[in-house]
């Protein structure tokens, strides 16, 4: 079966060095030195300070709306976000107490429209929550601004980003935070979990005491926390994954950069930032109408490659939300787009002969 990626696995010698040294110290979490080491370690290659790794990707966007006071417990609470995503950006907010308010996208970058913000503001409004979608920079200078004036946080799911650099320097430096997943489908994993950079330190040190339930001495609880602490065995996972990134970039460019060529003229690409560099975690494609996207999906799962539906549906559909006006442009593009399979160690000759060939039929069928 050919799926639409694959966990990098790393070298089982180099994982094994990392885990022998757990063995050797018996330490499996609570800030283990191996958690400390790979903290380090994503600072200096992200170019980025105030770094905080969690269990996953969903509790990094739960601890940074906590961290940052925003909260739907006490009172009202909204945050403008997008309905194109995966669901745990919305479920996130909701899961907080906090009501997404969906801004629908840009038809060319399919990230947030920062024309569309102000007009979704209301006085429950306290934060905006964008995507970097499928690692493309939101226009964050835009959504800064309006955030500045209306005195709103703003929490980047960044989820996709890992590694992008923005106008020279690391995208995830905007916002009052970014928010990593470290899945074992994302570019760079953990197996499972995550992390949250906050611009700002104090954040940093708060979010530190709620990841380890409120907790700051052996007989000293601060406050309210949860348990969103990483483990030793994540950390391991993440430091092997991690010492070999380079070659699992490498590798995904070679296939991306084929998909590009040869694709041309059968598919719309997403429009990616002039101003940031790409990671190449995912290709994107969308098909001229909703039954061109399914005939493809069928004809490639009839011959065991799996492509996925990234992102449906719009999020503006789902069941829990108050927010359900259409999306239009959102709405239309999750029903024509599909994320072709893309990892390091899928051949060029299967994306040619077959993944090609079946996209070039169904459009000579159409025509």
């Amino acid at each position: 079966m050919i799926p639409v990626t694959k966990p990098y696995l790393p070298n089982r010698e180099r994982l094994d060095r990392y885990i022998d040294g757990i063995y050797e110290r018996a330490w499996l979490t609570n800030n283990g030195e191996l958690v400390k080491e790979l903290t380090k370690r994503l600072e200096s290659y992200l170019s980025v300070e105030n770094l905080l790794l969690v269990a996953n990707g969903t509790l990094a966007l739960q601890i940074a709306y906590r961290a940052l006071g925003i909260s739907g417990h006490v009172e009202p609470t909204e945050a403008i976000t997008t309905p194109f995503t995966f669901v745990a950006t919305a479920s996130s907010l909701k899961w907080e107490g906090i009501e997404p308010i969906f801004v629908d996208i840009n038809q060319n970058t399919w990230c947030l429209d920062p024309t569309l913000i102000e007009a979704a503001i209301t006085p429950n409004t306290k934060a905006i929550v964008p995507v970097h979608v499928f690692g493309n920079a939101c226009e964050v200078e835009k959504i800064d601004n309006i955030a500045r004036k209306h005195q709103l946080k703003v929490i980047y799911d960044a989820s996709h980003a890992f590694g992008v650099n923005y106008k020279g320097e690391s995208l995830l430096k905007h916002g009052d935070a970014a928010t990593l997943s470290f899945h074992a489908t994302k570019l760079f994993h953990t197996g499972e979990g995550g992390a949250i950079i906050f611009k700002r330190k104090e954040d940093l040190e708060r979010a530190k005491k709620m990841i380890n339930f409120g907790i700051t001495g052996p007989e000293v609880i601060e406050g309210l926390g949860i348990n969103a602490k990483m483990n030793e065995l994540q950390a391991a996972m993440g430091l092997a994954v991690l010492d070999e990134i380079d070659q699992n970039l490498s590798a995904r460019k070679e296939i991306w950069t084929e998909y590009k060529e040869i694709l041309k003229g059968l598919v719309k690409f997403q429009d990616n930032s002039m101003n940031s560099t790409k990671n190449y975690s995912y290709f994107p494609a969308v098909f001229k109408s909703k039954e061109v996207a399914n005939k493809v999906l069928n004809i490639l799962m009839e011959n065991n490659i799996h492509p996925r539906r990234y992102f449906y549906p719009s999020l503006e559909t789902l069941t829990y939300v108050t927010d359900n006006n259409r999306k239009i442009v959102s709405h239309g593009i999750a029903n024509k787009i599909l994320c072709l399979p893309i990892y390091p160690g899928l051949k060029i000759d299967t994306v040619k002969e077959s993944i090609y060939k079946a996209i070039k039929h169904i459009n000579q069928e159409k025509k």
